[in-house]
């Protein structure tokens, strides 16, 4: 038992500046899910995350001559308004060391807790790494945002308050995971405690080190991480907090983009607040695993860890929370060129379903590409339509989980070329700032013609491009040497069957 864990959680100073925060019950999602549950409002901390509680109690143990060093950290996000906040709060100085990338909403909220902001790099890895030079040259003390006993102390006061707010009669609690001090300090503080409650982590698919970690028995690096759910976005988990999972974690789930979208208007819809993508993690998770795991009549919580959206992502979430709730599905459909053909089409296949999204464009004349999207019920509607199309002679794709498909394919309908060979997709991420655009323009240079290019704004820290280039059969190499010097995260999409379908060339 981690008899030191509690004690520091017990022990831990974090409501100068924390509150606690209320349990509320989520009378809409019980009701949908057979299930009560409830959220756990750390979106209304002070900087709307629980991150202060962590960052203030690591704060509050610093001696005179520490404090007279100053505070410093690393962080694009809601660790850097905790540090900044609980600074100024203990009259300490404190520096924030933020990716260039940084939305200046972020950058705004940490200057006006009083903390002095060093941009540095396109992302947390760069702007880290001068944190450590910066460390080093000034001796201030860096404020490690999850590994650290004290972080996660302050942190596991949330679970001190679920069980006081709930008499513990709970089944389980669902927790949001990046680096793993939230959920290190709520599992250390409920298995002290109440150990026969569930402790359930949430990561996304495209950033579940935690996921890997514990399924493998050590700590493991992830080579990449996704954008979307920024505040969860971590290569590798820390020491200290992995050993407390791998000793009181019940289980893991991870969840899709889309699913996330789904319980950000799922919280909306029950609290009519909104919360960050990493906020949204523990419903998406709760939403996924009482489905896959037929639960009914538990009392579960959910912790909503954050709300510091941006709002130029409403777009994106809007999009893709149809997908997400599976109450949309998206196919590709080939039908033949003939007067009356998409009449049938429309009459005989779709009939009175509910159309989301229909895009169509000549692609010849022997046959026609159709991007649809329909309102479902549930995947079983999904794959009966799929049938219905196939067993009608119908050539086509469902393309719901196509990721490619969703960010840009459905934009780009109809854009077979006649002319184009040799031709290689690509998809690039790059830094999101003024300018951005025009420099990875100029970053390509001249070496390939460009057939195809597609960017579309996200709202988010990091732009997306789709891009087209014709590659002689000889000069791969080249290619890959180049794309190794430019350094922008990218996928190779040549043989995505969405591509085939609606924009490969001759």
């Amino acid at each position: 038992m981690e008899n030191r864990m509690l004690r520091l959680i017990l022990t831990s100073r974090v409501y100068d500046a924390a509150v606690e925060t209320p349990l509320e019950e989520a009378g809409a999602l019980s009701a949908k899910l057979d299930n009560r549950v409830w959220f756990k409002r750390e979106d209304l901390q002070a900087v709307f995350s629980f991150k202060l509680r962590g960052a203030y109690n690591r704060i509050a143990q610093l001696d005179g001559e520490q404090r007279r060093r100053g505070v410093i950290a690393a962080s694009a996000g809601n660790h850097a308004q905790g540090v900044a906040f609980s600074a100024r709060q203990l009259g300490i100085k404190a520096v924030i060391v933020m990716p260039v990338t940084t939305p200046a909403i972020k950058i705004a909220a940490v200057r006006a807790y009083g903390a002095e902001v060093i941009l540095h790099g396109d992302n947390y890895s760069e702007a880290a790494d001068h944190c450590a030079e910066v460390v080093e040259s000034s001796g201030m003390v860096y404020i490690h945002p999850f590994d650290d006993d004290y972080v996660i102390a302050g942190q596991g006061t949330v679970a001190d308050e679920i069980i006081r707010q709930s008499s513990a009669r709970l089944d389980a609690i669902f927790v949001p995971v990046g680096g793993g001090g939230l959920i290190a300090g709520i599992a250390s503080y409920i298995k002290a405690v109440t150990p026969e409650i569930r402790v359930i982590g949430v990561e996304p698919e495209d950033s579940d080190a935690m996921t890997r970690s514990l399924r493998q028995g050590r700590r493991i690096c992830l080579d990449g991480v996704g954008i979307f759910a920024d505040g969860v976005a971590v290569r590798a988990v820390g020491a200290r907090t992995f050993e407390l999972c791998r000793q009181f974690v019940d289980d893991m789930i991870t969840v899709s983009t889309d699913e996330i979208c789904s319980a950000i208007k799922t919280i909306y819809q029950d609290t009519r607040s909104i919360v960050e993508p990493a906020g949204a993690l523990a419903v998406a998770g709760v939403q996924k695993y009482v489905g896959e795991h037929n639960w009914r009549g538990k009392s579960i919580v959910a912790v909503n860890s954050g709300a510091n959206m941006n709002f130029d992502r409403l777009r994106f979430v809007a999009e893709r929370t149809l997908v997400g709730e599976k109450k949309e599905a998206l196919y590709a459909v080939t039908i033949p060129e003939q007067p009356g053909s998409l009449r049938r089409f429309c009459t005989e296949m779709i009939g009175t379903r509910n159309v989301t999204e229909f895009n169509y464009r000549l692609a010849g004349r022997e046959r026609a590409n159709i991007f649809v999207g329909l309102s479902v019920k549930d995947g079983g509607e999904r794959r009966e339509f799929l049938r219905l199309l196939q067993n009608s002679g119908y050539d086509c794709l469902d393309i719901t989980d196509n990721d490619l498909a969703k960010t840009h394919i459905r934009y780009m309908v109809g854009g077979h070329s006649t002319e184009a060979r040799q031709e290689l997709l690509y998809r690039f991420w790059f830094p999101e700032r003024p300018g951005a655009l025009g420099r990875f323009l100029a970053s390509m240079g001249s070496n390939w013609n460009i057939s195809l290019f597609h960017y579309r704004a996200q709202g988010g820290d990091f732009g997306r491009v789709l891009i087209g280039l014709e590659i002689p059969v000889g000069q791969y190499d080249q290619l890959n040497a180049f794309l190794a010097d430019l350094g922008y995260y990218h996928i190779e999409e040549t043989n995505n069957p969405a591509y085939h379908r609606f924009l490969q060339g001759g």
